[in-house]
């Protein structure tokens, strides 16, 4: 390799999860490609697929439900059915068992998005 990919990929290597997903969706919008899984690995402008899969693995990320007050468990409870699509009894389980992960395995987009849904409710939300 080159003195320029060694030091990309050492600083890619100092990067948290949330700042390689960013890195994902700017490079897409940027080039004009998209990072989708192919095959089992990623296919990114020609970069070694042990490289791709790092970047894949950093890209899922677990929404967790951490604290329901109790005066605004409805709301959480009626946020939570429509987000997931369980049933009131699963979903009531759910918020009841806090801290509990409401999504996992999601793109880091749609988990700060559902974090926003759930703390415009009152509830308390953490993304690992």
């Amino acid at each position: 390799m080159s003195t320029a990919t060694d030091e990309i990929l050492e600083k890619l290597k100092t990067l948290s999860l949330l700042e390689a997903s960013e890195l994902v969706k700017q490079i897409e919008e940027a080039f004009g490609v998209s990072a989708a899984a192919v095959g089992g690995g990623m296919m990114m402008m020609g970069a070694p697929a042990a490289a791709a899969e790092a970047v894949e693995e950093q890209t899922e990320f677990t929404v967790m439900l951490e604290e329901v007050p109790a005066d605004k468990k409805i709301a959480i409870l009626k946020e939570v059915r429509a987000i997931t699509g369980l049933g009131l009894k699963e979903a009531k389980d759910l918020v009841e068992a806090a801290p509990k992960a409401v999504k996992e395995a999601i793109a880091a987009g749609a988990a700060e998005e559902m974090k926003k849904q759930l703390e415009a409710v009152g509830a308390k939300v953490s993304i690992k």
